[in-house]
């Protein structure tokens, strides 16, 4: 192949490529990496290559070695031993803590996903106004979301204590009401984790109000002029500029919440009575305390598959009501 240079012609050693758009051919010069796109292409990969060899080794290979285990006894302390299909069948048949685990995890996460998006989007509709103090406001309701979870569980611990609680305090001395034993009653247990979840919704709140933000105001100037009440606003424009928010806020609060564990292990450890016994934490259980691997292996990768389900369910669901600027319908 010979390309002009002036008026020189500069013969450049070519090798076979791909074929590119509308079936032609393309040519890779045989010194692709001396080349511009080559050396660029070299960089990239070498500036993300610790990326991809953590990734490589720390999530792809225990994930290949715990889809091995799936089908094994092991316990650490020797080698696995091959056993078929007998961790599933324990799970699905055998095992009623298994369900137990399941049910609590799936009453928690269908109750929280909705409330925390109501509560949390309800809450930056307010913040968006033009109220005093509201830099304070926002802050003070974003500041939850950045406590680490432990502490947040000991605060709550301390909090929802039966006898010398806050919650408990103001209740009695406000109300003359004697609170219930949050995390020592069936009954009570979850709406503790639930309400202890509401109060650090901030997160969300903030990427609701920065959607928010981002709607033209011309349209909500236009809607005024056509008569439109606050409520017509709401549902006719705000809702749908901000609806991808929202779908994103019910994705990640569905992984997040299935995968529950620092909350209940360090406040109840699955008590009462494995009320709180949540899927993660009893997955736990049997990796770390009875040392069954295998039978912990089973036990994720059931749990990755429900996510996955869940997830695309959500995401084909969503497609009416979601809006993204520039799509086609």
């Amino acid at each position: 192949m010979r390309r002009s240079a002036g008026s020189e012609d500069i013969a450049t050693p070519t090798t076979p490529g791909s074929i590119g758009p509308g079936g032609v051919a393309t040519i890779v010069p045989a010194n692709w990496w001396r080349t511009r796109d080559g050396r660029q292409a070299i960089a990239f990969y070498l500036f993300i290559s610790p990326w991809i060899i953590g990734f490589l080794v720390f999530q792809v290979a225990p994930m290949v070695a715990s889809a091995g285990l799936l089908f094994a006894s092991y316990d650490i302390l020797s080698p696995p031993r091959w056993t078929g299909l007998e961790n599933l069948r324990t799970m699905f048949f055998e095992d009623k803590l298994f369900w137990k685990s399941l049910k609590v995890t799936a009453e928690y996460t269908f109750i929280v996903v909705p409330a925390t998006t109501v509560v949390g989007y309800s809450l930056a509709l307010l913040l968006n106004r033009e109220v005093a103090g509201r830099s304070i406001w926002r802050t003070a309701y974003y500041m939850p979301a950045i406590v680490p979870v432990v502490a947040t569980a000991y605060l709550w611990g301390w909090l929802l204590n039966r006898d010398f609680g806050a919650i408990n305090g103001v209740l009695w001395d406000v109300l003359r009401i004697k609170g219930p034993n949050w995390l020592g009653s069936e009954d009570w247990v979850m709406p503790a984790f639930i309400l202890m979840t509401l109060w650090a919704s901030g997160g969300g709140i903030l990427l609701y109000l920065a959607a928010m933000q981002q709607v033209p105001t011309t349209f909500y100037e236009a809607a005024k002029v056509d008569g439109a009440s606050m409520w017509q606003r709401l549902v006719n424009i705000t809702i749908p500029m901000t609806s991808f928010v929202i779908f994103f806020n019910i994705v990640t609060g569905l992984i997040t919440t299935f995968q529950i564990f620092a909350a209940g292990f360090i406040l109840t450890d699955g008590g009462p009575n494995n009320a709180s016994l949540f899927y993660v934490l009893y997955l736990y259980r049997n990796g770390w305390i009875f040392l069954k691997m295998g039978y912990a292996a089973a036990l994720a990768w059931f749990l990755f598959f429900v996510i996955l389900i869940l997830t695309v369910i959500i995401m084909r669901m969503a497609r009416p009501w979601v809006y993204y600027e520039g799509q086609e319908r």
